[in-house]
This record gives C-alpha cells, sequence and structure tokens, in this order.
C-alpha cells in the first residue's frame, strides 16, 4: 500500500520564499489571462455603448463673462465726492447670490423675455434654471473666482447652453444681474437714507402747519426744513452715483467649438476604466480562488499528478460521444502520456484494479475513465471497466454514444446478469458489454439507494479476483468520495486509486479532506488527474505538442 503524508513538501527557507513569490505572481498573471478575453469583449462593449450614447445628448456650448472686485476701498459705505459704493463682499456671498432666487429670477425672466433665442432653447433654459432653482442645485451657470487675501481679484460666470449664441447671451445676463444686485446692495442704503429725510421733513412740515410757535422755535423748523430738503436733494443725487464693488472686466464672447459631448474622450476613458476594474477583479478573484488550478497547487499533498487532460468542447461530446470527440481531438496526446505516468507505477500489468474517483460530481471522472480504457486499450491491453456508481451510473451511456449496438460476452459463469447490482448478487454468471476490441464494460444498472448495504454484504475482494483474471487492467468508476462512502468500500479492495481533480472547479480543501478520508479508510491513493485543462493554461507552462501538453515529471 501506498504511503503519503497530508504535509506540504518544504524547501529551503530563502528558496521556499522566492519560489512562493514568483509561483504567486505566476499565478495572478494565468488567472488574469484567463479572464482576458471577456475582460476586453467588456470593454469594447461598453466603450461602444458610452460612444453611441454620448453622440445621441444635446451639444453642449460654454461662453464665459469676467468681474473684478476691489476689497479695499477708501470710501467703502460712507460717502464721498457724492459717490456711495457698496462694502466689500464677504467670501462666498457672490455665489449664494448667484444661487438665489433675487439674482436666479432675474435671469430666468431676462430669458423668457429675450428674443435672442430661439423660443424652444429660452424656454428650455428658464425650466432648467427654474428647476435647477427649486433643488437648489444650479448647474447651468458656474462661478469661479481668484481672489487674493484682500478680496481682491476676479469672478468668471460661466453659462452652458444647446447653442454658442444662448451660451453668450446668458452669461452676459447672469454678469449684468450680478453686478445690478451689487449696486442694489450699496442703493439700498440712500434710499434707506431718503425714506428717512423725507420722514423728518415731513414732521417739520406738520408742526409749521400748526402755527402755535414763538418767533424763535419757527425760524428754527424753517431752518431745519431747509437743511432736510438740501440733504434730501443730495441724497437724489447720490442715489443716481451709487455703484457696487463689482465692475465688468471682459464680456462673454461667442464660443466656436462645443464642450460636450465628446463621444471619443468618452469611451476612451469608460473603456479603460473597464479594462483596469476587470483586471482589477479578475486579479481579486484569482487571489481569493482556493481551487486547484494547475499541477503547482496538486503538489502540496505530496503526491504526483499523472497527468494534465485537455478540456473538449461540449459540441463536439454532445454530437459525437466522449471517446469519439476525444479522438477526433487528439486528446489522446495527453491521455498517452497519462497512460505511460500510470503504468510506469503500476509495473507490469496483470489484472490490477485501479479505481477512479473524484472530490464531487461533475468533474469528469467517467469521461475520464472511458478515454483511459480506449487508450490502453489502443497500446494492446484488455481493459475491464466496471460501474460502481450504482446511484448514477454513466458507462453505459458514455459507450452507448460511441456505438448504439454492442455484443455481450462472458466475465464469468454462463449467461447471468447484466449489470453490477446483480453481478455482486450473483458473481459467478456475469456477462459484460464489449465497448470496442480489448475494452469490457459492466454497467451499474438502475439507481439504488442502498448501495453501500449492498457493498459491505458482497465479498468484494474475492469477486474482484475473480473477474480480473482475464485483464490486463480493470478501471473501476466510483462514485465521489465526498459524496457517497461506497468509494472508501471499493478503496480497500483495489491496487491503486487516482482522484480526478478539475481545474478550476475543485477545491484544495476537498482534495484535502478526501485525502484524509482515504487515509482513514487506508485507501491507496497513486496520485491526481488534472481534467478540463484550459487552453491558456496549457499554454501558459509552456506545453509542447499538438495539444500543447508535456510529460508530467516524475518524482524519485
Amino acid at each position: 500500500m501506498t504511503e503519503y503524508s497530508l504535509e506540504p513538501r518544504r524547501a529551503p527557507k530563502g528558496q521556499a520564499e522566492t519560489q512562493e513569490q514568483s509561483v504567486d505572481l505566476e499565478t495572478l498573471w494565468h488567472g488574469v489571462r484567463r479572464q482576458l478575453p471577456l475582460i476586453l469583449v467588456a470593454t469594447a462593449v461598453v466603450g461602444t455603448s458610452i460612444f453611441l450614447w454620448s453622440r445621441a445628448q444635446p451639444d453642449v456650448f460654454e461662453a464665459t463673462a469676467s468681474l473684478v472686485t476691489s476689497g479695499n476701498s477708501s470710501n467703502a459705505g460712507g460717502i464721498r465726492d457724492n459717490v456711495v459704493t457698496a462694502a466689500p463682499l464677504p467670501e462666498g456671498a457672490l455665489q449664494e447670490a448667484l444661487n438665489g432666487p433675487v439674482v436666479l429670477g432675474r435671469i430666468i425672466a431676462g430669458l423668457r423675455e429675450t428674443t435672442r433665442i430661439p423660443q424652444s432653447l429660452r424656454t428650455q433654459l428658464a425650466d432648467n434654471l427654474q428647476r435647477e432653482l427649486q433643488l437648489r442645485d444650479v448647474r447651468t451657470l458656474q462661478l469661479q473666482n481668484q481672489l487674493d487675501f484682500n478680496g481682491n481679484g476676479i469672478y468668471s460666470v460661466t453659462a452652458r447652453a444647446g447653442s454658442p449664441t444662448a451660451a453668450t447671451f446668458l452669461a452676459d445676463l447672469s454678469a449684468q444681474a450680478l453686478l445690478d444686485w451689487d449696486r442694489g446692495r450699496a442703493l439700498s442704503g440712500v434710499q434707506r437714507a431718503e425714506r428717512s429725510l423725507r420722514a423728518q421733513l415731513t414732521e417739520v412740515e406738520r408742526q409749521l402747519a400748526q402755527g402755535n410757535q414763538t418767533d424763535l422755535e419757527r425760524q428754527t423748523l424753517i431752518a431745519s426744513r431747509a437743511s432736510l430738503q438740501r440733504a434730501l436733494a443730495q441724497a437724489g443725487i447720490q442715489a443716481e452715483g451709487a455703484t457696487g464693488s463689482l465692475e465688468l472686466v471682459s464680456p462673454a464672447v461667442e464660443p466656436l467649438e462645443r464642450v460636450a459631448p465628446k463621444p471619443t474622450r468618452n469611451a476612451i476613458l469608460a473603456g479603460l476604466l473597464t479594462l483596469l476594474l476587470g483586471i482589477g477583479l479578475a486579479a481579486l478573484r484569482t487571489v481569493t480562488d482556493r481551487t486547484a488550478r494547475s499541477e503547482d497547487d496538486l503538489l502540496a499533498f505530496g503526491l504526483p499528478t499523472l497527468g494534465s487532460v485537455p478540456k473538449l468542447r461540449r459540441r463536439d461530446v454532445v454530437f459525437s460521444g466522449i471517446v469519439r470527440a476525444a479522438r477526433q481531438a487528439g486528446l489522446y496526446e495527453a491521455l498517452g502520456f497519462l497512460r505511460v505516468n500510470l503504468l510506469t507505477r503500476l509495473g507490469t500489468p496483470g489484472g490490477q484494479r485501479i479505481m477512479i474517483s473524484s472530490t464531487a460530481p461533475g468533474e469528469g471522472k467517467s469521461s475520464l475513465t472511458a478515454t483511459l480504457a480506449d487508450t490502453l486499450a489502443s497500446s494492446g491491453l484488455r481493459v475491464l471497466i466496471i460501474d460502481a456508481d450504482m446511484r448514477r451510473g454513466t458507462q453505459q451511456d458514455v459507450w452507448d454514444k460511441y456505438e448504439s449496438s454492442h455484443q455481450w460476452l462472458q466475465l464469468s459463469g454462463e449467461g447471468g446478469v447484466r449489470t453490477l447490482q446483480e453481478a455482486l448478487r450473483q458473481p459467478e454468471h456475469v456477462q459484460v458489454i464489449e465497448a470496442e476490441p480489448g475494452v469490457h464494460v459492466l454497467p451499474a444498472g438502475p439507481g439504488l439507494h442502498d448501495s453501500m448495504g449492498l457493498l459491505n454484504r458482497a465479498p468484494l475482494n474475492d469477486i474482484l479476483t475473480r473477474w480480473s483474471q482475464n485483464y490486463d487492467l480493470v478501471l473501476i468508476d466510483s462514485p465521489p468520495m465526498l459524496a457517497l462512502a461506497d468509494g472508501l468500500i471499493l478503496g480497500r479492495h483495489v491496487d491503486q486509486v487516482l482522484i480526478v481533480v478539475e481545474e478550476g472547479k475543485t477545491s484544495l480543501n476537498a482534495v484535502k479532506q478526501t485525502l484524509r478520508r482515504a487515509q482513514n479508510a487506508n485507501v491507496p491513493v497513486l496520485g491526481f488527474i488534472l481534467n478540463k485543462v484550459s487552453a491558456n493554461s496549457r499554454e501558459a507552462q509552456g506545453y509542447g505538442y499538438g495539444y500543447g501538453y508535456a510529460p508530467h515529471k516524475r518524482e524519485g
């Protein structure tokens, strides 16, 4: 019985660290490379979609008007040379004004009244600004500033619209609305002073109208009235000259080119983002993936990988059957190396019993058993296949796809039963299918629920010894070892066990559990067969021949 250990083999410390890092980087690249076709397709689809979507968007033009502000005015907030200037604007005040209902309301009203822009476009702009005002999220108009520490600098008002003329008009209209609002700050002080003077003048006039004052009091009221009248006239003059802290520097210039959409740029950016995201997800999936991706992943279990079998196209298998599809696809280059490695370890064949199992259903053990038997028969060996998966036997279906009519031959005795279920009860008289010259098959029979009870009651060692007398090799297709205990029962009565591992699907933890159960049940595991290997994996590992495969290096 072959002994093995579940502990990984260890290299010298420095060499192990370097090798582990190299393998990780290589594995990462292989994982990304496997997903690269899908990533490139997704990149092309996203880029094309964004390009077409961008082209369908309406044109957008931008125009900018500039305002200058002075934060240090010697007559700010006061009266000098008959000119009233508004106080300097605090930081952020102009932005709030532009987003507020006073300024934006004037802009909306100006848009609705103008005739310089087509009706449909100005209505659309006005409606958009009204909605942005209600949402407090103005995007059609943008305000940027370049101010120093004293508040002196430039404000730029940028307007976006569907035509160059509309963008220019909207930028100038917005700049003028801000200038009017700023001048209104200075004018509001003068207007308050006018209202106060008028109220005082009215009171003096009322007192004079009563006529009950002394001569001195009357002369004082008359002097006060004259003074108030002069102040009121002066306020009117000041109102005409009131000015804000903003001045127009440059009106908007009609743009020549649109700023959006830019289909080519958007498509390139979306494609690059999709490409980077796809590569990142593929790398993350590879890092977190704990499945068997290559022979190197299985080396840690201390058992050899006897062969790597390429994946066949599903269409070929459906139409031709696994055996014929394997021949047509040249699968026997890989199976030939598997046969050589297997026979080298078994020595001279003579009725040796090999059980082929897996960790879980769907990993291709039954198909591999059939194709391996076919390639062994092609080298002149007589092979008996026993389909021991009595719950879901598939060997007869596999060979029926290869040849619809078969001849039944005697395995033991005369006449007798034709399924493993019946043969375990009556092993003396059993018939098998001649699937092809050199390959005989004992089908499992219909699904059996209590297959383990039948295996436990049967003298398996005596039965298998009798049936294997006229064959070089007996291949036993057993149920998955983690799904049913049947494989552990059968494994005690065979010479060697091969574990089929599907690339990218079988988890390393499942392999570890299978080996632990086999070890506890004294089942002799010879090694692994890596099945359904993708073309990228074979090419990445530098395999030659038509299917890019080279023999696995044998240990010892």
